[in-house]
């Protein structure tokens, strides 16, 4: 059986594509998202405490070039073979160079229901990740579009470092790196003890929404939807490399790959929507949202943690 925070996404599925009214209002859905990514964020904080010394430096940098390098390599298949626009490359690469922190939350939850070994930095890969490929590919359309002399990387920088997502994660990180477990304990049970049932509601709506963004399926951008299946695919074989590289331990090397292989849909659409007007955020999230995000879910994590077993 899978993981049982899983089931509740295929509820959502179910439920969208049955065309039931089951909702999850957007307070609720927004209160959910603010909970899991500084739950997220607090974890994290508390496992690094005592454990954050230079020698992680490379490894973390290491990490990060793989949010600069994605988006290099996505733009020009979407450009290319997907025969999308420069606005709608760049969207792209954003979206897939980014990533989702729903799936690191799922990878979490399994790699901890698997008992593997997570290293305490592993959630610092989350943020280390989610910015560099948002500033790569506004970037590189603003140069491609012949924008660059005409707009500096200033709103860019403020648009990603003070969006939702990297505001409570980083913020997380580092209130419960700074406190530790013993100063942390009057809210750290609540926290860390209600992880999986916020994850659970969460992925509930996550259901929903992909399957109203499948229904009806949009064959006309079957290109787009076969780029989300294959992307994950592509994507996990280098992160993978890249964990072996670094001698992860496993249950950390499945959560990077997982990273590697999801995409955004939270924090590259706020920011690719303010920063390239002419994107066309829906083709993206139907993208990530309904088609790599279940893809990864259902079937990726799963996938990925039997790949890994055969090189651990």
């Amino acid at each position: 059986m899978p993981d049982i925070v899983v089931a509740f996404f295929a509820l959502g599925v179910i439920a969208g594509l049955a065309r039931s009214d089951l909702k999850v209002p957007k307070a609720a859905y927004d209160t959910l998202s603010i909970l899991l990514m500084l739950t997220i964020g607090f974890k994290g904080g508390l496992a690094l405490h005592g454990n954050l010394h230079w020698g992680l430096v490379p490894s973390l940098l290491a990490v990060a070039s793989l949010g600069v390098l994605i988006p290099l390599l996505c733009y020009p298949v979407a450009r290319r073979l997907l025969r999308l626009d420069q606005a709608n490359s760049a969207s792209l690469a954003a979206h897939y160079g980014s990533v989702s922190a729903g799936t690191f939350a799922v990878a979490l939850a399994y790699a901890q229901s698997l008992s593997l070994e997570i290293a305490p930095e592993t959630t610092l890969y989350l943020v280390l990740l989610e910015l560099p490929a948002i500033i790569v590919a506004i970037s590189l359309y603003k140069r491609l579009s012949g924008q660059g002399a005409q707009s500096g990387h200033g709103g860019v920088w403020h648009e990603a470092l003070t969006s939702r997502g990297v505001v409570l994660l980083t913020g997380g990180v580092l209130i419960g790196y700074f406190y530790g477990p013993q100063q942390a304990a009057p809210v750290s049970d609540l926290f860390i003890g209600a992880f999986k049932g916020l994850l659970a509601l969460f992925l509930l709506e996550m259901g929903l929404c992909a399957a109203k963004a499948l229904c009806p399926v949009p064959w006309r951008r079957w290109p787009v939807m076969l780029f989300a299946l294959l992307a994950p695919l592509v994507l996990a074989g280098l992160g993978t490399l890249m964990a072996l590289l670094l001698g992860l331990p496993q249950g950390t090397a499945l959560i990077l790959v997982a990273l590697v292989a999801s995409a955004s849909y939270i924090a590259a659409p706020a920011a690719i929507g303010a920063a390239i007007d002419k994107a066309d955020i829906g083709l993206a999230m139907l993208a990530s949202l309904a088609v790599t995000f279940p893809f990864n879910v259902l079937v990726g994590i799963p996938l990925y943690a039997r790949w890994l077993q055969s090189f651990y």
